[in-house]
């Protein structure tokens, strides 16, 4: 072999090896692509358009969930139903008398935590005419309590407002205890002299 041809195989043959290695690891990153895939496939997922379902605790009915579309994964790791066009739920009192409802954009329900996460423009009422306003507000189903660690809005049916970050409270959505509150409270003149 003469030095120009030496000189040409030592060269190619480095060349050539690193191309048959990025051509193996492609042919690897796209197997490990096609596994991901296929698993993903295999995650059983139902989707249900109109939803409306009752939750009831010793044949007494106690909630009311309404979305328009609910997705669910039986993940027996992590099983969820995520509710991403919205949804209200509603609460009732013994006597089916409505005691408080919330709304929000987005619902995430965490079936082994027994929790649903409402985000992104949650409104809550109750009662007492009160509205909770928020970006968050989670509603944890063993303890029966309502939290958020997100800054809240509460307008009083009497039109004053108390706002903070994080609050608390039970199914009824009253009272509510509000972390770092501030407010708006009107006083009549007549009365403070």
């Amino acid at each position: 072999m003469d030095s120009r041809a030496q000189k040409l195989f030592t060269l190619g043959l480095p060349v050539l090896c690193i191309c048959m290695l990025l051509v193996s690891a492609c042919e690897n990153s796209l197997s490990d692509i096609r596994k991901i895939a296929s698993k993903e496939e295999e995650k059983p997922i139902s989707r249900s358009t109109g939803v409306d379902v009752i939750y009831s605790d010793s044949a007494k009915v106690k909630a009311r969930l309404i979305t328009p579309l609910m997705i669910e994964l039986d993940d027996p790791k992590s099983p969820y139903q995520e509710m991403p066009k919205g949804v209200k739920i509603t609460f009732y009192d013994d006597n089916l008398k409505e005691k408080g409802t919330i709304t929000s954009d987005y619902a995430i329900r965490l079936e082994k935590e027994n929790k649903i996460t409402f985000r992104k423009n949650v409104v809550a009422t109750n009662a007492q005419g009160e509205t909770f306003k928020s970006e968050e507000l989670i509603y944890d189903q063993t303890s029966k309590k309502i939290y958020t660690n997100k800054p809240v809005q509460i307008n009083m049916g009497n039109g004053d407002v108390m706002q903070g970050v994080g609050a608390n409270s039970n199914e009824s959505l009253y009272p509510w205890h509000i972390e770092q509150s501030t407010g708006i409270f009107k006083v009549d003149e007549k009365t403070v002299q």
